[in-house]
């Protein structure tokens, strides 16, 4: 068997999910979730997520705490002069809510929070680009208790890592999402070509630009690395996927699977979720005899992705995990429904569209407990009117759906395109 830190043997490997709003958050956890991470409307590094009010986050914590599960804020900006009295006010107002830990890259914010939440849990945030065991060593003594270690690290040396950190001191890695082309996601372009600023929480991702190369003494003559003439994509990175390494993980001492994606849908948090929930689940109920199921896989790109690579786990990138081509995401998949609730006499759902459909066209129906079935859209209704409807436009339409076989509240439906 592969080394596997106690705590592993223990216990199933967290699988942590981004909560960008209250609904994502509610269906992470709802999806397969043992915790999520979240942002305030102050202070974290999505800005341009829909983030979580006070009231919000109290609810999302009374929910998750609900299902005994956790919930963790991120307060991981470089904080500026004018940041600590605001960030001050902030904590004041919710150091009662009850959240499980916090996210910090910056000591002064650690220190902050420690004079106003003593007893807070304190995880470092992977800008703090944690690399090497006698850093992981300064922090666990200014009392962080789990370290979200940089991407650029192997498992040779998370494993390292492990053995020469204390027993309480916990490893959490991204293992699925979008890859910073920046070292820890310590970006510098978008401020600099937009003053945007990606260690506020403004980044404007300008590593998915299209560049090309040019010498300064020869003005108009580009460096042939472009695939045509519409430019090249030099820093446009793939994306991380790594279900298809659970033993690898778990054996290397990661006490955390998280996955990236505050600014996406809740169609891609639930796929995403669902897809590693299965995944870890089957490791741990047979470790000996576990082996990779490529549905889970072939789930997982039904929501958007780039091309995917396992970026610095097995060795250094190379230029098979950039993509020259394009910074498109491949959206095979429209999220175009959920339901809310289900009759099982009538076998009619009350279904929330999010997107077109129509009478005629096949469908695909997941769930938290189930893998998916098919089926046509037979019959649909306007559930104020009871009036019968062919097409669906209207953005959260509530809707009447005939269903083929029973369901339950936040399943989703979803179709795929035409043409694909």
């Amino acid at each position: 068997m592969p080394y596997r830190y106690i705590k592993e043997i223990m216990n199933k490997i967290e699988l942590l999910a981004p909560a960008g709003d209250l609904e994502k958050l509610k269906i992470a956890l709802i999806y397969g979730a043992d915790a999520v991470y979240f942002g305030g409307e102050m202070f974290s590094l999505r800005a341009g997520a829909g983030n979580l009010t006070i009231d919000e986050m109290r609810q999302g914590t009374e929910f998750a705490h609900g299902m005994n599960k956790k919930c963790y804020l991120t307060l991981n900006i470089f904080a500026h002069n004018e940041d600590i009295a605001p960030l001050t006010d902030y904590l004041e107002k919710i150091k009662d809510i009850g959240i499980d830990a916090y996210l910090i890259s910056d000591p002064g914010i650690l220190d902050v929070v420690r004079g106003i939440i003593p007893d807070a849990e304190i995880h470092l945030s992977t800008q703090a680009n944690m690399t090497n065991y006698m850093t992981a060593r300064f922090w666990y003594r200014m009392g962080v208790r789990r370290l979200v270690i940089a991407r650029e690290l192997t498992f040779e040396e998370i494993r390292e890592l492990r053995k020469q950190i204390p027993d309480d001191m916990e490893i959490e890695a991204f293992v699925h999402g979008a890859m910073c082309i920046s070292y820890s996601g310590r970006c510098l372009l978008s401020n600099f070509m937009i003053e945007r600023d990606a260690n506020r929480g403004m980044c404007a991702h300008p590593c998915r630009w299209k560049y090309t190369l040019m010498e300064e003494k020869r003005p108009g003559q580009y460096y042939p690395i472009e695939e045509d003439d519409r430019g090249t994509y030099i820093l446009n990175s793939r994306d991380l996927c790594m279900i298809e390494h659970m033993p690898e993980l778990i054996g290397s001492g990661i006490c955390s699977a998280k996955i990236e994606g505050r600014m996406k849908s809740i169609y891609y948090v639930a796929t995403v979720i669902h897809g590693y929930r299965q995944a870890i689940d089957a490791y741990y109920e047979d470790p000996e005899h576990y082996s990779f199921n490529e549905e889970w896989l072939s789930e997982l790109k039904k929501a958007s992705h780039r091309e995917f690579t396992t970026g610095f786990y097995f060795n250094q990138p190379t230029n098979l995990d950039q993509n020259y081509q394009t910074s498109a995401y491949t959206r095979d998949y429209s999220f175009v429904g959920i339901v809310r609730s289900y009759d099982e006499t009538t076998c009619f759902a009350v279904v929330e569209q999010r997107n077109k459909m129509s009478t005629g066209e096949e469908i695909e129906i997941f769930g938290p407990d189930i893998s998916y079935f098919k089926q046509k859209v037979t019959e649909m209704y306007d559930l104020e009117t009871g009036e019968p409807v062919v097409s669906a436009p209207h953005p959260q339409q509530m809707l009447k759906f005939k269903m083929e076989q029973p369901v339950k509240p936040d399943y989703i439906l979803r179709k795929q395109k035409r043409g694909e």
